[in-house]
């Protein structure tokens, strides 16, 4: 734990170099990005934004979670500005985890997995979706997925916990993938507590997640998590062991359960969401392959911490080092609460905000334009 402490420290010094962006709309926002970069307001009104996906087209799509809508958000010049906006389906529980595959997009809502075909010919009048699995376990409170289609063709579908800490009932807890033309399901991961993110590196294909620590434990317990899937089965400690070393009192460890401890410890409570390997190129090359994640932020915590975008350098499937690129956090005032992440075909990194219902577009502007003033930068609310 005090290894993550220390880079903790060294991760706040970086934020000292840090420029400071002022976003203009219905008052004055800032927002922290690191030099060289920008960020724009890509859409505004998508109500608590979660999960998003690209179409093939480069159409954005956006679940939600209470506002129960999909959205669809369209660039048509391509110059970094949304001209068209469609509503795919409200009305829906909690439709936050999307996917899209081979021209299709996929939701999860309660039991069910629906797809709608042939989504970017269909935009104006989707129809009705096809029910394509039905057998996930239905959430018992709110529902605490995302989901990714592999390289195997399989649909990947994480299933948080049900519970602050439990013994969860599989499949709850874990990570599933399945077959969408067979039905056919394998358990990947398990002994996880609540995942909302997970992405492959592209390095080597392993699957990587991150893990939100349980509550209630103080201000700096336990650690939230950073995660490496090297066997299919694996267990990673919930809710026997929180991070690497934090016992849980209340349920004791099987004792034949082989746990594997977290590649990366973050501090406690920043809630880690969105986790996306940067396999564009438009960012400079030391962002290449490295793993981004959206920290959504602190609610349980007597000083807030999160509410930012990180970068985790990595080397040899090692994280070396933890690094702040943007920052919604104004003192003790958040001005968004980054939850998902997405890499637009121009290299950009959308960012959505479950808070306020924006999409940000976070891109690289280049040397030459690192000194411009923080007033040409500035967020104009379309």
């Amino acid at each position: 734990m005090l290894s993550s402490l220390n880079k903790f420290r060294n991760c706040v010094v970086a934020v000292a170099l840090l420029v400071t962006t002022t976003a203009v709309a219905s008052q004055s926002l800032h927002i922290t990005v690191t030099k060289g970069f920008g960020v724009s307001l890509y859409a505004s009104d998508l109500g608590d934004a979660k999960q998003l996906a690209i179409g093939d087209r480069g159409t954005v799509f956006v679940g939600s979670g209470k506002a129960g809508i999909i959205t669809a958000l369209v660039d048509s010049d391509h110059d970094g500005r949304v001209e068209k906006r469609y509503v795919i389906a409200k009305g829906l529980k909690s439709p936050e985890a999307i996917a899209f595959y081979d021209g299709d997009l996929y939701v999860a809502v309660e039991n069910r997995i629906l797809k709608y075909r042939s989504i970017e010919q269909r935009l104006r009048r989707p129809g009705r979706p096809q029910i394509i699995y039905d057998k996930l376990p239905k959430p018992k409170k709110r529902a605490h997925r995302a989901m990714h289609f592999g390289d195997d063709g399989r649909l990947y579908v994480s299933l948080s916990a049900p519970c602050n800490v439990c013994e969860a009932e599989q499949p709850f807890g874990g990570i599933i993938a399945i077959d969408v033309n067979t039905g056919s399901t394998e358990q990947i991961a398990t002994g996880i507590r609540r995942i909302r993110g997970f992405d492959w590196s592209p390095t080597d294909g392993a699957l990587w997640f991150a893990d939100s620590g349980r509550d209630w434990m103080g201000d700096n317990l336990p650690a939230d998590e950073i995660n490496r899937v090297t066997y299919k089965g694996e267990h990673f400690g919930f809710p026997y062991l929180h991070g690497a070393s934090v016992k849980e009192r209340a349920y004791i460890k099987p004792k034949n359960l082989q746990i594997t401890l977290p590649e990366y410890e973050l501090p406690a409570h920043v809630e880690p969401i969105g986790v996306k390997f940067y396999k564009a190129k438009q960012f400079p090359e030391k962002y290449h392959n490295q793993l981004f994640v959206a920290e959504n932020g602190s609610w349980n915590r007597s000083s807030k911490v999160g509410y930012q975008i990180v970068w985790l350098q990595l080397e040899n499937n090692k994280v070396i080092s933890r690094n702040t690129l943007v920052s919604f956090l104004d003192g003790e005032f958040p001005v968004a609460r980054p939850y998902s992440l997405a890499i637009a075909q121009d290299g950009a990194m959308y960012i959505s905000d479950d808070l306020k219902g924006n999409l940000y577009r976070l891109f690289y502007k280049g040397q030459k334009e690192e000194q411009q003033s923080s007033q040409e930068q500035d967020l104009d609310n379309e």
